[in-house]
């Protein structure tokens, strides 16, 4: 089973408009909602695979138990901690041709005791669980090293431990030495204090954490892919070039991907990219199902350290 942990989840409703354009009354010509929060969003794509799954999340005001409700018709098995405030709604506006604008809340502050039942409830879950993925970004009253703690709890109790995050929580996470962490671009960037221009310098830093204590580093890198560093080898992975209609949610089902073929080399690292580039052919935050991803069409390849890195984030 893999348990995802996501602090800070959220209802995401999803517009789609022929153009964005600012001080203007626009029109949506449709809109969707979907439970969101990068943890979910992991779920969701491992119980669209059929991967056994739980999605552990706190749950506040009418908009918990919307998300709640959302997920029952994906077969995601939820259990929800009770807190006093009210989950976050985020906004995501996508153009024609795929140019995604989100506004994301900041999402409710969370009590020292309500930490400590989500703390509670990942120890119980991580005894029966193989990994336990800490997803997303950190609300307010959540100290910076909850990951490192969490993968401590996971660690403990028998399961191995998965990062997706940025910023300070995921630099803290780091020293609790995680099985796996899934930055895109931009946030290895911020966590290297440099730019990455070049698949040698993402590499490079990957080499780095991996020395440190990490056990492997999955890079998303948009339309370049995917780039997976561990122990052993270093691999580039690159997809077909598909219509994009929202890029929302690509890295969280490419982490899913990645898990589902069994987390860890060259397969795995098909899935990721294979999941990931049918993720930004779906509408909105939707997760692929098995049917919409192909992993016959990922090429392995050799990192070429040469290789030119622009709008990388997913």
């Amino acid at each position: 089973m893999i348990v995802t942990v996501t602090p800070n989840p959220s209802l995401d409703r999803t517009a789609q408009l022929s153009e964005l354009r600012r001080g203007e009354v626009l029109r949506a010509s449709r809109v969707r909602l979907d439970p969101g929060g990068k943890g979910v969003n992991v779920s969701r794509a491992l119980a669209a695979a059929g991967s056994p799954t739980v999605a552990l999340l706190p749950a506040g005001g009418p908009v918990g138990e919307r998300l709640a409700d959302l997920l029952a018709p994906e077969g995601v098995p939820v259990v929800a901690v009770p807190i006093a405030g009210t989950t976050r709604s985020n906004i995501t506006l996508v153009e024609a041709d795929g140019t995604t604008t989100k506004i994301n809340e900041p999402g409710p502050e969370i009590s020292p005791a309500e930490l400590a039942v989500l703390e509670q409830r990942t120890a119980e879950l991580a005894a029966r669980a193989e990994w336990v993925v800490c997803c997303g970004s950190l609300p307010a009253g959540v100290p910076d090293d909850f990951y490192a703690q969490l993968g401590k709890l996971a660690r403990d109790a028998g399961a191995k431990v998965a990062v997706d995050s940025s910023g300070a929580p995921l630099a803290a996470a780091l020293a609790a030495g995680p099985d796996l962490i899934k930055p895109n671009l931009d946030e290895l960037a911020e966590l290297a204090g440099r730019p990455l221009t070049q698949l040698g310098d993402v590499v490079e830093v990957c080499r780095g954490l991996v020395a440190d204590g990490v056990g492997a580093v999955l890079v998303s890198l948009g339309a370049r892919g995917a780039v997976l560093v561990d122990e052993t080898e270093t691999r580039h992975a690159l997809g077909p070039l598909v219509a994009v209609r929202s890029t929302v949610g690509a890295g969280d089902a490419a982490l899913a991907g990645f898990l589902h073929a069994g987390g860890t080399g060259p397969r795995a690292l098909r899935a990721a990219v294979a999941y990931g580039t049918a993720a930004v052919a779906q509408e909105g935050s939707r997760m692929p199902a098995p049917q919409d991803v192909h992993p016959d069409q990922v090429r392995l390849l050799a990192a070429d350290p040469t290789l030119t890195l622009s709008g990388a984030a997913a």
